[in-house]
């Protein structure tokens, strides 16, 4: 039934308004296959009141069993009541409770006097000083009871058993209402993960390119991670990252071939929005440490293999990333196999990524079509990286910077630089300069970045400014509610001790009048609206106008009253309207409204026939499911006041299992309510644990 269940909800789902599902071909064909059977739902939910409980009416036999057993039930407890409270056994008593002890009811008997009563022990205390014995004279009926209840489970095995075969006829649907919800679940897990990397759909081609636009790695923290972008497969297949150690070289050879694996199966990327891809058919990647010493394997052949392995396989149509290629063996030679390398790779016509520190590559790169160089940004006042990615100019080792800037001697450094050649110098050098022209522009581009970022949050700022303006007045005159409901809520808990304290019973019908008119106003009073406020500023009464016996009209409120007394140190005077009294700040005082008129008090024959009326009218039940804490109590707190008012001995509020959150509210609210004697869960039959008896004063 969970599965029927689960296709209604989500049929249901997507008929809500707010979504058109035009605009998702692919799940409209879903949903639309799922399939529901409301009959066979409506009659197990019939049945099935929850995952523990069987309904007495699931069937006549069940309901007999149920009755037959809360009778005897009900017998038993009578009967060892009267033993507990007799005065023959009173003395025998540990504690004047019935209780249950291996599905039996029995009584807590001091251990000491366990031989005055003929029964059957079937538990001890921990401490030893109490014994729970079965009394000889309800043992028949504790059988009996024992009897019903094995009736009752074989009853209800027999109902899930019927009820498990009107599954039978949609096996096939079944299964695949299983398929389509396991679809479903996979593409909104993908949604979900999109969103929690920020992800963006990438654009899918048959060029072979690759376009990533502020790609981040998806594993690092967003708030950390600096973002790369680089154009790959258009003007050249092969490019160089090079740059310093631990200056994020790998870390961008992985994003990309991340970022290539998630977009070919189907998820969203972090990235920008215009990112675009192809879809390779083999994506190759040699990176890391794989040396092994059982196997007889250097850091260079471990590398090796993998790259014998990649030429061997790799297509037109392959994805090649390899980082740090040609390290581990003599320089000079480790320099001309990886150019040899990266020559096939380019004749092979697959993309190639590849890590270096060989000088040798990046002049390669600077003078060979097809081949690019990249680097990654190194800070020389700090020694420390930033992980920016600069296509276009090859990344320099900077070892003579840092060296002095660890403090290395001059003398040594000079001596280094000494032993470079010519060709070596005028390569260092014009690698600089293009590394600082190419920095400059960059940093151009970021302020000019910057720039159009803060007028554009300016402009957003004066459209929000502009807007929250437009609700201003929406918010004060919701604060003008909120402030009368209060007070009003000050004048009903007034009301409530003055009735508490007063034993006339005419006087106390007089204010039980009074405090009902209270509880209509707090459940009628809306939003102050445009009306109730001065539609001129010359409305509003001067503090000098304001004077005890003058007629004003209290705007948050909505009614005409009449001032009792004169203005206090906090701007407030004291307002009667009708048989209400309350303070009211005196900016909430204007002109009377001729349209409005106060209120006087109710004749005493008004008041007798509303209380025969509300005698008449009032119920003994209400269902506060599906409200939230604070609405159950203000619905409760005007229906004690009712029954109270009716003379209801007691009431019943159903408020449902749940979470169990608007139980115990409402608990704590009955606890300190001045109409509430006493209350309880209900027992079985009564609704247990969904449902509330309170009994009145």
């Amino acid at each position: 039934m969970h599965i029927f269940t689960l296709s209604q909800a989500l049929k249901d789902y997507i008929h809500q308004d707010f979504l058109n599902m035009s605009d998702y071909p692919i799940l409209q064909h879903l949903f639309s296959h799922l399939y529901a059977n409301k009959s066979v739902i409506d009659k197990i939910l019939g049945c099935i009141l929850d995952e523990n409980t069987i309904d007495d009416k699931a069937s006549p036999f069940l309901y007999s069993l149920r009755k037959e057993k809360k009778k005897l039930e009900q017998d038993i407890r009578t009967k060892l009541n009267d033993m507990i409270h007799s005065s023959t056994y009173s003395k025998y008593i540990q504690e004047n409770i019935v209780t249950i002890r291996n599905n039996r009811f029995v009584i807590p008997i001091k251990e000491e006097y366990r031989s005055q009563i003929k029964g059957f022990i079937h538990d001890i205390s921990y401490s030893g000083s109490t014994v729970f014995i079965e009394p000889i004279s309800i043992f028949e009926m504790n059988n009996e009871l024992h009897h019903l209840t094995r009736e009752e489970s074989l009853e209800i095995e027999k109902i899930l058993q019927e009820l498990t075969t009107l599954f039978t006829p949609y096996v096939h649907e079944l299964a695949q209402d299983v398929t389509i919800i396991g679809q479903l679940d996979f593409i909104f897990a993908k949604a979900k993960f999109s969103q929690s990397i920020k992800g963006t759909t990438p654009i899918i081609h048959t060029q072979k390119e690759i376009h990533l636009k502020n790609a981040r790695h998806p594993l690092i923290d967003n708030d950390k991670v600096v973002p790369i972008s680089l154009h790959l497969g258009n003007d050249y297949s092969i490019l160089l990252i090079t740059g310093p150690n631990t200056g994020g070289k790998t870390v961008a050879l992985k994003t990309i071939g991340l970022l290539t694996c998630m977009a070919c199966s189907g998820l969203n990327i972090p990235c920008d929005e215009h990112s675009s891809l192809c879809v390779f058919d083999h994506i190759f990647a040699d990176i890391g440490d794989d040396q092994s010493i059982s196997d007889s394997l250097s850091t260079f052949s471990s590398h090796l293999l993998n790259i014998v392995d990649i030429t061997k396989h790799a297509t037109s149509n392959s994805l090649v990333l390899v980082d740090e290629l040609g390290s581990g063996t003599d320089p000079l030679e480790g320099a001309n196999l990886a150019i040899s390398i990266l020559d096939y790779f380019q004749s092979t016509g697959c993309l190639t990524i590849a890590t270096t520190h060989y000088q040798e590559l990046k002049q390669y790169a600077l003078v060979t079509h097809g081949f690019e160089n990249a680097s990654v940004e190194f800070d020389l006042s700090t020694l420390s990286p930033t992980y920016q990615l600069l296509v276009g100019i090859p990344g320099k080792s900077n070892a003579f910077a840092i060296s002095k800037k660890l403090g290395l001697d001059e003398k040594i450094i000079a001596k280094a630089q000494s032993l470079m050649t010519t060709n070596q110098i005028d390569m260092e050098n014009l690698l600089k300069n293009i590394y600082e022209d190419k920095i400059a522009i960059e940093k151009e581009k970021s302020e000019i970045s910057l720039t159009l970022k803060q007028v554009t949050d300016l402009r957003k700022a004066l459209e929000k400014q502009s807007e929250e303006a437009k609700h201003q007045e929406k918010d004060i005159l919701d604060t003008a509610k909120i402030k009368a409901r209060n007070i009003l809520l000050d004048a009903k808990e007034e009301a409530n001790k003055i009735i508490k304290q007063m034993h006339l019973s005419s006087e106390k019908k007089h204010l039980e009048h009074a405090r009902n008119s209270l509880n209509e106003k707090l459940r009628t009073l809306q939003l102050v609206n445009s009306s109730n406020a001065p539609k001129n500023i010359h409305d509003a009464l001067e503090p000098k106008h304001i004077q005890p016996n003058r007629e004003v009209f209290v705007t948050s409120i909505g009614q005409n009253g009449i001032v009792l007394s004169h203005i206090s140190k906090s701007n407030e005077v004291q307002v009667q309207i009708g048989n209400l009294k309350m303070s009211v700040p005196i900016k909430y005082l204007t002109l009377p409204h001729p349209s409005s008129k106060i209120h006087t008090s109710q004749p005493e024959k008004n008041r007798s026939q509303q209380h025969m009326s509300k005698t008449k009218t009032v119920k003994s039940e209400i269902h506060v499911i599906g409200l939230t804490v604070e609405e159950a109590i203000f619905v409760i707190d005007k229906f004690l006041d009712d029954a109270s008012l009716a003379g209801l001995p007691s009431v019943r509020i159903v408020h449902g299992k749940g979470t169990g959150k608007l139980r115990i509210g409402i608990h704590a609210f009955l606890s300190t309510h001045p109409h509430v004697k006493t209350f309880r869960l209900g027992t079985y039959g009564e609704g247990e644990m969904g449902v509330t008896i309170v009994q009145l004063k």
